[in-house]
């Protein structure tokens, strides 16, 4: 789009005013969605997002300026605005630009945007067919296929130069029962980095009726008792309760100014000993993986949790020149109007000692989350509130009656340290995650895990 000599003028620009380091971040996103409701096609869209974010650095001074692609002398104008903003003494020195190609380890077999709306369509129907068709209680369904071609190209004054192509694909169907004037709804996100070759093994069909079949549940269960009791998690999204309690708290955006219940805590033991928490941006087809982040570094396995010892943060590389610690691969923005920041990729507890059967055999009494939903946190304090949206009671050892509207309400650092039973059927579930930066595709994960004691919302 721009050649090596026009990218050098355009750093050597934004560096005019005496920054130390400058980058330039090129994007290109087609992305478009099919939509099935009423038993047919609603809509199909297609988008185009192109432009440029210019960044530069002065001591721990950022300036960011971006603006619509278009032809050198506006990314010019770009530059100038973001030199603007910083001043001083020229420190950084420009570094002639050299090309690097990191490994692709998301290979795509079938590009969604070649493949055609007549396929596409043949996997919007079968998913709301699935879910429509399950039970005569489900008064409505809807399936959306959403797809993203995401290519970005990266430069900065070290002299780096590269690039990625992220493809990713969704399956999206929400289905709501009704019976005695009374509704429900269910809903299931399946979503990888690849293309229409995820459903060589996700059924359309069977994505549907795991919706529907939640939506019937909770339409027929009674409502959550409140209180303090054991709690059991699944597997899956349940892994939403770490990331949002416990990751955001383990970004760099949060821990180098101090404003995050981690800060500070390297080397100490914040969870129990059977908890190890990753975070790994390198597994090969996952929601939440890039080959590289959004400053151009490759992705890595970054362990944050080990055997409850805090090891290490997720840092992009502002805050870690804050902290004094190198970019872990972990910055990441919605697109080229934000500011790169820390962020989270696959995020996961591992696999821990304790036999599922054995976990939920041990609660007399308690609280089986089979399905979580969304919630709220703040990192500062790690104080939260999630939504279950399908669970049932515990009775001595034995999963019993669906209960609706139960939230789990706590604080990030005493769930780690309340989680004593660790399970071992680890799975990842898909999501959009809010920060700073903008909304980014994530993985969240976990096997079944319990946690001891902790504050059941209900009636």
């Amino acid at each position: 789009m721009f050649s090596k000599v026009q990218l050098e003028r355009i750093l050597e620009t934004a560096m005019s005013t005496g920054a130390d380091f400058a980058e330039i971040f090129i994007e290109n996103t087609r992305s478009s969605a099919m939509n099935m409701i009423d038993g047919s096609i609603d809509q199909i869209t297609d988008n185009l997002l192109a432009g440029v974010g210019i960044r530069v650095f002065k001591g721990l001074r950022s300036a960011y300026a971006c603006a619509s692609l278009a032809d050198e002398s506006s990314v010019l104008a770009c530059a100038k605005s973001a030199a603007a903003a910083l001043s001083g003494a020229a420190q950084g020195q420009m570094q002639p630009l050299t090309e690097r190609v990191f490994p692709n380890i998301h290979p795509v077999q079938i590009v969604p945007s070649s493949a055609g709306n007549r396929r596409k369509a043949d996997i919007v129907r079968a998913a709301y067919a699935g879910a429509k068709e399950y039970h005569g209680e489900i008064s409505q369904a809807e399936a959306t296929l959403l797809d993203v071609d995401r290519r970005i190209t990266i430069a900065n004054t070290d002299g780096l130069l590269t690039g990625d192509r992220q493809i990713r694909t969704r399956l999206f169907v929400s289905a709501v029962a009704s019976a005695g004037g009374e509704n429900q709804s269910g809903s299931q996100g399946p979503g990888r980095s690849m293309g229409l070759e995820m459903f060589d093994t996700i059924d359309p069909r069977q994505v549907g009726q795991d919706a529907a079949r939640q939506a019937v549940t909770m339409l027929h269960a009674g409502y959550c008792p409140a209180g303090r009791m054991t709690v059991a998690i699944e597997n899956g999204f349940g892994g939403v309760i770490f990331h949002e309690a416990c990751g955001h708290s383990l970004e760099a955006t949060s821990v180098a100014k101090g404003r995050s219940q981690f800060a500070g805590k390297l080397g100490q033991q914040i969870a129990n000993a059977k908890v190890t928490a990753i975070d790994d941006g390198t597994i090969p087809g996952a929601w939440g993986s890039v080959n590289i982040d959004d400053e151009g570094h490759p992705t890595q396995k970054n362990v944050l949790i080990e055997n409850g010892v805090l090891k290490g943060y997720l840092i992009d590389r502002f805050n870690g020149m804050r902290m004094g610690s190198p970019a872990t691969g972990s910055s990441r923005r919605q697109n080229y109007r934000y500011e790169p920041t820390s962020r989270m990729t696959n995020t996961y507890i591992a696999p821990g000692p304790d036999r599922n059967e054995d976990i939920i055999r041990s609660i007399s009494y308690g609280l089986y989350a089979r399905q979580m939903g969304g919630g709220s946190v703040n990192p500062v304090t790690g104080e939260f509130n999630f939504a279950v949206t399908e669970g049932y009671l515990v009775r001595n050892g034995e999963i019993q009656e669906p209960v609706r509207g139960a939230s789990l309400i706590g604080k990030g650092s005493e769930i780690l340290m309340d989680i004593d039973m660790v399970g071992q059927n680890l799975d990842h579930g898909q999501g959009m995650c809010g920060s700073a930066s903008g909304s980014i595709p994530v993985n969240v994960g976990q096997p079944l895990i319990r946690v001891s004691s902790i504050t059941v919302g209900g009636r």
